[in-house]
């Protein structure tokens, strides 16, 4: 068989000498003569004559060059200077054979062989090049050529190119064997057409096979951008469908008329019921995609318009008003839109260095942008803020920190300013230590004081710079506590009331330095300073130096303290285990500074621990003067509070960066108390000496025997300084302290704990009564009362109910004090009804409606007699004439008039619960919706009104929504417990807790009731939208905590149902079923954002999450990448030494590094450990 099988007929003379085992090696089907005469008509072509061995001139190469322009004029001018070079090169190899026949020269086997090599390629030429059938000289039967030349392509590629595929012209447009009524073809192959589909291809980027795909590059710009209006199609569906057919075929629009498209005639294999799309039918035909990009393209060209447009319009907006600082921060902020659409092919794709080098480049134009901006607006803050904030992530740290001292040098009266440069010390983990931020807060409040007192001449004190620097020097107190110094936060707060309420008179009018420069010689006398037995205060200090000097007095006995216990009390526990339980002890007891007891010889260096003792060098930059008597009030209610005392407080925008106990979203769990639990709420923050894990209880309830000594000690101080309604204040947050700790002790199961710490509460509450200024007080006989039914002793909290109700006389729905007391008996009485047995039928015999009905009448709350129903007719009329008239007088009200406190809580409470009890809940809703509604249009009207900016009218708004945030979860606990007690759609009670959340996002209380609500629902597709319909513009953290808290509490749900179906085996691990992972967007989602990224309690409950969900290294990132935002929460460090106990030693190194207070050191634990 001849080599080629396509010429073997061709042979007809064979060689008969040759051997036969050398046939193989014959080309039986090549011609010698057609090779010859090939051979001769390509050398004439090419070269002309041919000579024996001359060599050609340059003229004659010019020539040749000039015959081959004229021919080839349209080709590129790369590829006729490739030719020149192969020419010059062929002319140097030639004009060498030439010199090497002269007698002068020595002839070389080397020459010869690149002679030999010279000439071989004019046959190698001959065999890679096609020759066109019209070049032959002689007619051949049949022509055919040989191409030696492999072609790698085929090897790479599926097919061949489509340049080697001949063409041809197809004659009529129909197929013969299809069905005209059910099959069609369309027939696109005009060139216009084929230029089109080549200018989409190289548009899509090389495209693909089928139709984008909701993925592709250009689906996702038109999901970024707005989408264009588009023009429906005037046909009707009718036309889409084929009448004659079987079956519905699917259609999209006119271009694509049926989907069975076959142009091969492949429908009975490839598509047989003629369900597949033109592109998906044409990909398994194994062709292209057919020409439909029309649309796409206009798409396409609309969106990019429509962004060159926007940036256009940003353009000629900033040159015509350039001072516009908004639009500014605008167009910074429209950078990263518009980077999503032009990078949007690296961010889908793998190539992470292209996606960090193009992320860079939107940062640098944001750079320039800012840049701009500051240039043009030198004063604006916040371009200079949203300029520090880009440059974070490009700078290094001691560049950036350079840039943020230049800025508040500059701008040193700004005190927004100065927060945010706190807030960037305080969380920049490559330049973060303790005694830096610490310095820092003394600089920033130092200085604010002397723009405060016109030292700074060159910058004006601005509006309301006492408030915050009084916020400021808040979050010292906070930020030290965290960092686990407890005694400088103490010994700060101590100070601070002395230099507020203590100061002696002739010091009053002298500025702030130097004011505080005559307190450095008390604070380093020695004496007892404010809460320590025997201090008289800074004032009396002072009066008694002018007269010669203290007459000391003899030291009193004082009682022996307790014996320590042993701190190390299993010395079997695990290493860790140990020191955590020490050092939280310790945290526990030192939170006071040390000072040397005078009576016993003690000395400062009988001190064990230095870092005990606080010099003034410490807290003496951070005293501030405070003007204010309301700012002096929140002074001492945050000391309270960081003391552990329950006080009603409004914080300010920073509350995030407290955040660390768990109790705020879990202290709704229980039905325990559905009605009065709004009474006491956990706020989220630790007091001090509760440095614990996120999981650990505290040692103690409370302050302990020392702390509670020192406590009272600071009321008596500072008590009889304040005017009397804010003595009231204190005296309420002393008896509410002690409700909190009987609610503490109920939760433990000793009943030997509960008793004794019940009979310390009523003692202390039964001697706050006694003081002439609350044995009149309903509020304090109101708490009394209360602490009596928690501790259940129910008779005597009723005659206590009973005795105060008669000390407000008969002044019945008039009074607000009344009213509300009223309503807590009330709603007691409810709550123990539901214990006994439900609600009862005969509403006469209810001991809420006879209280109720008694403060409508004004009669007497402890008459026994037996309510007839028109009685409760009566009461019913006047509950409605009050709240009438109360909500009559909003319309009318004004600053001078209208008191601040005033509360319409208690009348609109009592009718609410009376209308329920008697009526339904119907008509208790409608009590609240009036009420609120009428609330709502006042606050409107007020904050519309020109004189809002008033502090007066500040107060007064503040104060009514307080009021109707209050309404709301009184209506919300009401419909929850209708919803225990009786048949009832959750649809109404989510419906107003979604209206009350949307207007109250930040309220946890309402967020407690509407999670245990839509837990009862399998299905979570409601609660999420919901959630994140508020968390899209939310400021604050609390709504991303409780969705979280949300989702795990369905997550525990379900693995409980999927260890029931094991019938008691226990599963080695839960299938996943995609809250897991759910639960982890949510936590990155709520870390990405700035209140979230630097709030304590979301990094400790990402990490116990993902340790229980079985990611211990994954946890173990999420610690460091945490430390990067709260580098000084020091019970990160607690959880991670529970959490990773191998690490103990390098967390106590970085801990140590890092400038927090560490009690235990580990050489110390192992003498603990030895003894």
């Amino acid at each position: 068989m001849a080599l080629f099988p396509a010429f073997a007929e061709e042979v007809s003379v064979k060689a008969e000498d040759s051997p036969k085992e050398f046939d193989w090696l014959k080309n039986e089907s090549f011609q010698t003569q057609d090779a010859v005469s090939i051979h001769c008509r390509f050398l004439e072509k090419t070269v002309g004559t041919q000579g024996a061995t001359g060599s050609r001139d340059a003229s004659s190469v010019e020539e040749l060059d000039e015959d081959e322009s004229k021919v080839h004029h349209k080709k590129k001018r790369k590829k006729s200077e490739k030719k020149k070079k192969k020419r010059k090169k062929l002319k140097k190899l030639r004009g060498h054979s030439d010199s090497s026949g002269s007698d002068s020269e020595t002839i070389f086997p080397s020459d010869l062989k690149k002679e030999q090599d010279t000439d071989r390629p004019e046959s190698d030429v001959f065999a890679s090049k096609f020759i066109w059938l019209d070049d032959l000289t002689s007619a051949q039967k049949e022509a055919f050529c040989v191409d030696q030349k492999p072609d790698p392509a085929n090897w790479t590629y599926k097919s061949l190119y489509r340049g080697d595929v001949a063409r041809y012209r197809r004659k009529g447009a129909s197929i013969l064997g299809i069905d005209p009524h059910r099959e069609g073809v369309t027939w696109d192959d005009s060139e216009s057409n084929k230029k089109q589909k080549a200018k989409d291809k190289k548009n899509r980027g090389g495209g693909g096979f089928g139709d984008e795909r909701y993925y592709s590059t250009a689906n996702q710009r038109l999901l970024i951008s707005e989408s264009p209006v588009l023009l429906l199609p005037t046909e009707t569906p009718e036309n889409c469908i084929n009448r004659g057919a079987p079956f519905l075929a699917f259609c999209d629009n006119k271009d694509n008329t049926i989907h069975n498209l076959s142009i091969d005639g492949s429908q009975s294999t490839l598509n047989p019921l003629g369900v597949y799309d033109p592109s998906t039918a044409l990909w398994m035909q194994g062709k292209g995609k057919s020409d439909e990009t029309d649309q796409k393209q206009d798409t396409q060209t609309t969106e990019s318009s429509f962004v060159t447009k926007k940036t256009e319009d940003f353009n000629k907006r900033l040159r015509e008003q350039p001072e516009d600082t908004e639009l500014w921060i605008q167009f910074i902020h429209y950078q990263d839109e518009l980077s999503t659409t032009v990078f949007i092919d690296e961010q889908r794709s793998d190539h992470t260095e292209r996606s960090k080098s193009s992320y860079r480049a939107v940062l640098e134009k944001k750079l320039s942008i800012a840049d701009r901006a500051v240039a043009l607006n030198p004063s604006c803050i916040s371009l200079q803020l949203e300029r520090l904030k880009i440059c974070q992530e490009l700078w290094e740290s001691s560049a950036l920190a350079k840039e943020w001292k230049k800025l508040v040098f500059l701008h040193p009266n700004s005190a927004p300013l100065w927060k945010e440069y706190l807030l960037f010390m305080q969380s920049y983990f490559s330049n973060f230590s303790v005694s830096k931020v610490n310095s820092a807060f003394g600089k920033c409040l130092s200085t604010l004081s002397a723009v405060r007192d016109g030292s700074m001449v060159s910058h004006p004190a601005l509006p309301g710079l006492e408030e915050d620097m009084l916020d400021i020097f808040i979050q010292q107190c906070h930020f030290l506590r965290q960092a686990g110094h407890s005694e400088k936060a103490t010994s700060l707060f101590q100070a601070m009331i002395e230099f507020t309420f203590l100061k002696p008179e002739s010091l009053q009018k002298l500025s702030t330095k130097q004011q505080v420069e005559f307190f450095e010689t008390f604070w380093d006398s020695g004496e007892a300073r404010v809460g320590e037995p025997g201090s008289k205060g800074w004032k009396t200090w002072m009066l008694q130096q002018e007269r010669g000097g203290w007459v000391q007095p003899s030291a009193e006995e004082e009682e022996d303290e307790d014996e320590e216990e042993e701190e190390v009390k299993d010395q079997n526990q695990p290493r860790w285990k140990v020191w955590l339980d020490v050092e939280s002890s310790r945290e526990a007891g030192h939170w006071l500074p040390w000072r040397p007891d005078k009576s016993k010889g003690q000395t400062e260096d009988d001190c064990e621990d230095p870092d005990r003792q606080v010099l003034f060098d410490d807290i003496g930059q951070s005293m501030i003067c405070l003007s204010s008597p309301d700012l002096q009030l929140r002074l001492l209610l945050h000391f309270l509070s960081f003391l552990g005392l329950p006080v009603n407080i409004t914080t300010s925008n920073q509350t995030g960066m407290l955040l660390e106990n768990l109790l705020l979203l879990t202290q709704n769990d229980n039905f325990a108390r559905p009605l009065t639990f709004p009474e006491l709420l956990h706020t989220g923050m630790n007091s001090v000496g509760q440095m614990t894990t996120l999981q650990g209880m505290p040692k103690c309830i409370g302050l302990g025997k020392q702390g509670g000594k020192f406590l009272n000690n600071i009321i008596a101080m500072i008590q009889p300084l304040l005017p009397t309604h804010h003595r009231a204040i204190l005296f309420l947050s002393q008896i509410q302290n002690e409700k909190l700790k009987v609610l503490q002790s109920a939760c433990s199961s000793n009943k030997k704990h509960i008793h004794s710490q019940g009979k310390k509460s009523k003692r202390i509450a039964k001697r706050l009564l006694k003081e002439p200024e609350n044995r009149s007080s309903l509020e304090m006989w109101r708490e009394y009362a209360h602490l009596e039914w928690l501790l259940g002793n129910l008779d005597e909290a009723r005659k206590v109910f009973v005795t105060a109700a008669a000390l407000g006389g008969t002044s019945g729905l008039a009074s607000q004090s009344l009213c509300n007391l009223t309503l807590l008996w009330a709603q007691l009485e409810t709550e123990n009804a539901l214990d006994i047995g439900g609600r009862q039928k005969d509403i006469t015999s209810s001991p809420a409606v006879r209280i109720l009905t008694r403060l409508a009448e004004g009669t007497s709350l402890s008459s026994s007699e037996q309510l007839s129903p028109v009685s409760i007719l009566k009461a019913r009329k006047s509950y409605d004439q009050a709240l009438n008239c109360t909500l009559s007088t909003l319309d009318q009200v004004s600053l001078k008039q209208h008191d601040k406190g005033q509360s319409y809580r208690g009348l609109v409470g009592c009718y609410a619960l009376f209308q329920y009890l008697t009526v339904g809940i119907k008509p208790a809703s409608d009590v609240y919706a009036l009420a609120r509604n009428r609330m709502d249009e006042l606050q409107q009207r007020l904050t519309g009104d020109l004189k809002s900016s008033e502090a007066g009218y500040k107060d007064l708004i503040s104060n009514l929504s307080s009021e109707c945030e209050a309404l709301a979860i009184q209506q919300a606990a009401l419909l929850r417990y209708h919803n225990k007690v009786s048949v009832f759609p959750l649809a109404q009670l989510r419906q107003m807790l979604t209206a009350a959340l949307s207007t109250w996002p930040y309220c946890p209380a309402l967020w407690g009731i509407y999670i245990q609500v839509e837990n009862r629902y399998h299905s979570a597709g409601r609660a999420r939208r919901f959630f994140h319909s508020i968390m899209r513009n939310a400021t604050n953290v609390l709504p991303g905590l409780f969705a979280i808290v949300a989702e795990q509490q369905r997550k525990q749900t379900v693995d409980a149902a999927q260890r029931s179906c094991c019938h008691g085996s226990a599963l080695p691990t839960l299938p996943e079923n995609g809250l897991g992972h759910r639960i982890r967007g949510l936590f990155e989602n709520a870390t990405k954002t700035k209140m979230g990224a630097h709030c304590p309690l979301l990094w400790r409950m990402y990490m116990y999450f993902l340790v229980s969900d079985g990611k211990v290294d994954k946890a173990k990132e999420i610690f460091y990448k945490a430390l990067q935002n709260v580098p000084w929460t020091k019970g990160l460090y607690m959880d991670a030494i529970q959490l990773f106990p191998e690490h103990l030693q390098e967390f106590v190194d970085l801990m140590t590094e890092k400038e927090l207070r560490l009690r235990l050191p580990l050489e110390e634990l192992d003498i603990l450990l030895e003894d």
